[in-house]
């Protein structure tokens, strides 16, 4: 009876291990969603516009407090996008709450630059620019 106990305990902490996954910050939400927002408009490859690296992490060290989260954010945000792909990522830098949250903002953006790519990728693209994490060339 023991071992039976101790199997169904083992089980309900890995059945409940995915629903204890933690929360974006309304910080981080924003910021992540900013970010996927930027790259899909790189993606789809809107013309005028190229990354503004430096300009990313000041928003997002703005947003979050501190230069060292922005860069995590993005750290877990291309983990995330390299978990999707298939690719070698680094475990320690994925977060389930990232992977989750950048899809649905991705698919969104990504339908709407589909949709009407003249008006998404100059109402985007802009947008990021203001943001600073685009700049126009």
């Amino acid at each position: 009876m023991k071992i039976k106990l101790s199997a169904v305990a083992v089980l309900a902490m890995f059945v409940s291990e995915p629903s204890q996954a933690g929360t974006l910050s309304e910080a981080e939400a924003t910021f992540l969603d900013q970010l996927v927002t930027a790259s899909v408009v790189l993606e789809q490859r809107c013309d005028g516009y190229e990354v503004d690296g430096s300009g990313a992490v000041q928003l997002g060290a703005r947003l979050l407090g501190s230069p060292e989260a922005a860069m995590a954010m993005i750290d877990a945000y291309a983990a995330a996008i390299k978990a999707f792909d298939g690719e070698a990522y680094d475990p320690g830098k994925f977060r389930s709450e990232v992977f989750e949250a950048a899809g649905k903002t991705f698919r969104r953006v990504r339908t709407d630059l589909i949709r009407n790519p003249k008006r998404a990728c100059a109402d985007y693209g802009e947008t990021s620019v203001d943001r600073g994490l685009l700049r126009r060339y």
